[in-house]
């Protein structure tokens, strides 16, 4: 049942037309006191809210999700945010049961073999933790940017998020991807160093690569799969013949 927090939605998006970002988190803070959490994966965006919400002191909570396959860029950066900033960002791991149950029955790279392992190595490491993290919260900021994929350009700067019984709120959504990146230069906002080789959406290292002039800001995230299948996600890619795109080169 939609509670009547998500009526609120319609009068979020009429107040955040042309509010700036440091307002509309101020606003967040103000009307949603402990139950407003921003999940940050330390990407360009993320670090630009995290500096937004830890230099103004608000209170709103900051977590990330550490599903054990990161980068070791990205831990860089995570360490780097706290030596800047020198505030708590909430940790939200696997279930240690889940994780140890998936690697000895199918390994630690069965994520390549079909969507299905694939979707349910996301959630073990990423799905069930954040459901954890947003148990009993009203609103959720995401560092979502409306430029970053053609069904994200359909999306609105708050949304009801039914799944998570909350509304999301996309404080950046209308920034442009140079936009975000002049404004951390200049502010000296920690960046993720894997941005300068060509990687745009940075999440786990076996399942990101950077991509090439023109493609869409996505497609480095399970480039693996047919593009079809990984949009609706119903059925498996070709079996894993013993290639592994981690290692190898990836065939032309």
């Amino acid at each position: 049942m939609e509670l009547p927090l998500a009526g609120l939605v319609e009068d979020l998006r009429r107040y955040l037309v042309g509010q700036s970002v440091p307002d509309t988190l101020a606003m967040i803070a103000d009307h949603f006191p402990g139950k407003a959490s921003f999940s940050t994966s330390f990407g360009l965006e993320d670090q630009i809210i995290t500096h937004f919400i830890l230099e103004n002191e608000l209170p709103i909570r900051v977590f990330t999700l550490d599903t054990g396959r990161n980068f070791q860029e990205t831990y860089s950066t995570w360490n780097k945010t706290l030596l800047r900033y020198n505030k708590p960002i909430e940790v939200f791991a696997p279930q240690r049961d889940s994780v140890e149950k998936l690697l000895q029955e199918k390994g630690p790279n069965s994520f390549y073999e079909s969507i299905e392992n694939r979707k349910e190595c996301c959630h073990i490491r990423k799905v069930e933790p954040l459901q954890r993290a947003l148990a009993g919260q009203k609103v959720w900021v995401t560092g979502i940017r409306a430029e970053q994929s053609a069904n994200r350009q359909h999306m609105h700067p708050a949304e009801w998020d039914a799944g998570h019984q909350l509304i999301k709120v996309h404080p950046l959504f209308e920034w442009t991807w140079d936009q975000a990146w002049a404004f951390a230069q200049e502010h000296g906002i920690p960046v993720n160093p894997l941005h300068r080789q060509g990687f745009v959406s940075i999440g786990c290292a076996p399942c990101t690569r950077a991509i090439k002039p023109g493609e869409d800001f996505r497609a480095g995230r399970w480039w693996w799969e047919d593009q079809a299948a990984k949009e609706c996600g119903l059925h498996a890619t070709t079996p894993h013949q013993g290639f592994d795109p981690v290692v190898e080169q990836v065939p032309a």
